[in-house]
């Protein structure tokens, strides 16, 4: 069985913030990591080089894969923000059609910038998935 790439670092949260080039983006994410911690109760901590996850949980697939990962994050890419919606809760379709601008892949949301969101929405996206995770992994 091959082994989860991105894991836990001892990286520091705040130097790969302060690094972020873009001012807009930089404020972003730390109104990102503001709202991740008050939803999840866990501070802020990097996975592989450029993840910011908060909390963590154990899964185990029936194929028998099973690893650690992170609650929810987000990561700064070049064309604007991954935000990690590791599962898929009843009410996500309809938060989704009242979010704004974004696109949303198997278990991410891609946004380019706050601004162009519904920021409650996207507080309920990420409480909702994080909910749904603890549920279905009993956490």
């Amino acid at each position: 069985m091959a082994e989860n790439k991105t894991k836990p670092t001892e990286g520091s949260v705040k130097a790969h913030l302060t690094a972020i080039a873009s001012e807009e983006q930089r404020r972003d994410c730390l109104a990102l990591a503001k709202f991740m911690t008050k939803i999840t109760k866990a501070e802020p901590k990097m996975w592989g080089p450029s993840i910011i996850g908060f909390g963590s949980y154990h899964y185990r697939y029936d194929s028998g894969r099973e690893g650690d990962s992170c609650l929810t994050g987000f990561a700064v890419r070049k064309n604007g923000i991954s935000v990690y919606l590791v599962a898929d809760s009843k009410d996500q379709e309809a938060l989704l059609a009242r979010l704004g601008k974004h696109k949303m892949g198997k278990a991410c949301l891609y946004i380019r910038r706050l601004s162009e969101v519904d920021q409650s929405v996207l507080e309920q996206l990420v409480a909702a998935s994080v909910v749904e995770i603890k549920r279905r992994y009993d956490q």
